[in-house]
Order: structure tokens, then C-alpha cells, then sequence
């Protein structure tokens, strides 16, 4: 089990399933919406995550895409997906220990921006996993 929640400490959760497909995500929409070059992500299983104080408001980021926040301080929370109905990303960094869950890849690496340099051997994909085309480290 992970806990986690927003700086402010409005909206809290809790994770009971397993996380899966952990990943620092460099699509532009990631970096827009956080203000940061990359945003590590992991998913569960919809009915594995639980907000057990305070409630986020969502906004669709893009068609059939929505993303959760905290009103309060702003802290980007999660991410779901219509395509992938039964699974919702969640920020790592949002999870109280965030080393508890490390990325396994990097993905969307066509929109990652240069002068971050990376020094991992993680394997890096040009778009999504699910694509199959990668880069190598």
C-alpha cells in the first residue's frame, strides 16, 4: 500500500493495488501541465486508488483525456485515459515516498527537451511502450 496527496495536503490517497507501467513521461502536455522537463508517472487499476480526504477537480487536457489536480495548491495528481478505462496514472512524486516506486522507462522521448540530459540506462521510447519503437539509452 502507497500514500500520497498534494503539497497542501487538501487531497489525500491511497493505493491498494499493484502500481504498473512506472515511467517518466516527457510528452509536451506532461511538461505544460507540471512546469517540468519530465513527470514520472506509474498506474493501477481504477478501483486501486482511493482519495481519502478531500476531493481533486479534473480538466480535460486533451480529447478524451482528463487530468486531477488539487484546487487549492495545484498539485497534478493523476491522469486517465477513455482508451485505457480501468487504469488511472498517478504522480510519483505526489506519493509520500516517492523512492518506492522508480520509473522503468522513459517515454514520448521525440518531445523531450535537450539540455535535459539523461544518464540513466533505462530504456527510452520514442512515444508509447505500446508502439514498440525505442530508442536506445
Amino acid at each position: 500500500m502507497h500514500q500520497g496527496g498534494c503539497f497542501c495536503g487538501a487531497v489525500r490517497y491511497v493505493v491498494t493495488a499493484q502500481p504498473f507501467n512506472s515511467t517518466l513521461c516527457h510528452c509536451t502536455m506532461c511538461r505544460r501541465a507540471s512546469g517540468a522537463p519530465a513527470v514520472a508517472w506509474f498506474s493501477v487499476p481504477g478501483p486501486g486508488l482511493h482519495f481519502t480526504s478531500g476531493t481533486p477537480s479534473y480538466y480535460h487536457s486533451s480529447p478524451g483525456c482528463r487530468r486531477g489536480f488539487c484546487t487549492a495548491c495545484g498539485t497534478q495528481l493523476t491522469f486517465e485515459d477513455e482508451r485505457s478505462p480501468n487504469e488511472v496514472d498517478v504522480t510519483t512524486s505526489s506519493l509520500d515516498d516517492p523512492e518506492m516506486i522508480s520509473p522503468g522507462d522513459h517515454t514520448f522521448m521525440q518531445s523531450h527537451v535537450r539540455w535535459l540530459q539523461l544518464a540513466d540506462t533505462l530504456p527510452r521510447y520514442v512515444r508509447t511502450r505500446g508502439e514498440g519503437t525505442r530508442e536506445l539509452p
